[in-house]
């Protein structure tokens, strides 16, 4: 299986989408079927999520090995740390090496149930990510992403500890990161400007969602621990009544970030799709991300 390191070493944006498992057998088929349509857009890679405190963890194998061998697609399965012990953190590094998923996007994780929460280190577990891709390392060949935070990570108490951390992560041995998702490019390249000052160059691709409902704004600053740009929030409010005009707008504001990373030079463009396509399959036919 190829990995994300080898497809970003290629030189050019990669595409990148982010799937979740799902949680009844219902909703299986329905998924599939817009996880086929996406595939139609050749992405580099398709990272899938695991659940809070491990809450999806088989799904995100069996999601990640059907991938693997039923499409054209390279998976990369998310691992947190919240709510395991080193023990149960190596027991599904094992089942990943044994579906034979050689990329991992190691993550800290939120606290299960409120992402606002307090952390809580398991008694037996780790405290920072940088010990998850520690882990990573220690036991196969794996190829390791890890997150990074325009705004800045929400438990962090201040920008200059957050690149910090993000750059101890990168030390430890992580090939590159993906950004929480945001709505305004200089937050990206402010923190790529951070992050090169203290003479690290992991590549660091940037994270997308359309927004296409007012209630993706709200869940988006729950998700991301970062305010929504206020300037953008004026715009979307004036047509708040009108949920066509609030697609469109959000579409257009994708399309136009997109085109402003990619023409500062960023590794790729990564899509949170939610398990669906039309928005993300929109958005890309006006982006220069050679297919």
């Amino acid at each position: 299986m190829s990995t994300v390191r080898e497809r970003l070493s290629a030189g050019k944006p990669l595409l990148s989408l982010e799937f979740m498992p799902p949680r009844e057998t219902d909703d299986a088929d329905k998924i599939w079927q817009n996880v086929r349509k996406l595939e139609s857009l050749r992405p580099g890679f398709v990272s899938v999520t695991y659940g809070a405190g491990g809450s999806t963890r088989d799904n995100t194998i069996a999601v990640a090995a059907r991938i693997a061998d039923e499409t054209t697609m390279l998976p990369v399965v998310h691992l947190t740390a919240v709510d395991h012990s080193v023990r149960d953190l190596r027991s599904f590094v094992g089942a990943l090496a044994d579906a034979g998923v050689v990329n991992v996007l190691a993550l800290r994780g939120d606290p299960p149930g409120d992402v606002t929460g307090e952390w809580v280190r398991h008694p037996e577990g780790l405290e920072y990510a940088s010990e998850l891709v520690t882990l990573l390392r220690e036991h196969g060949d794996f190829c390791v992403g890890v997150a990074a935070f325009p705004h800045r990570h929400p438990r962090s108490d201040t920008v200059r500890d957050d690149t910090r951390h993000f750059v101890a992560k990168c030390r430890a041995g992580a090939d590159y990161a993906i950004t929480q998702m945001f709505f305004d490019a200089d937050d990206y390249l402010r923190l790529r400007d951070r992050v090169a000052v203290e003479g690290c160059d992991t590549p660091i691709i940037p994270s997308l969602m359309p927004v296409t409902t007012m209630r993706t704004i709200a869940r988006s600053e729950q998700l991301s621990g970062a305010p929504f740009p206020p300037h953008l929030a004026q715009r979307f409010a004036a047509v708040a009544d009108d949920p066509a005009a609030v697609r469109a707008l959000g579409i257009e504001q994708a399309i136009l970030l997109g085109q402003r990373l990619l023409a500062e030079g960023v590794p790729g463009l990564h899509f949170v799709t939610f398990n669906f396509a039309r928005a993300t399959t929109e958005v890309v036919a006006e982006l220069p991300i050679p297919l």
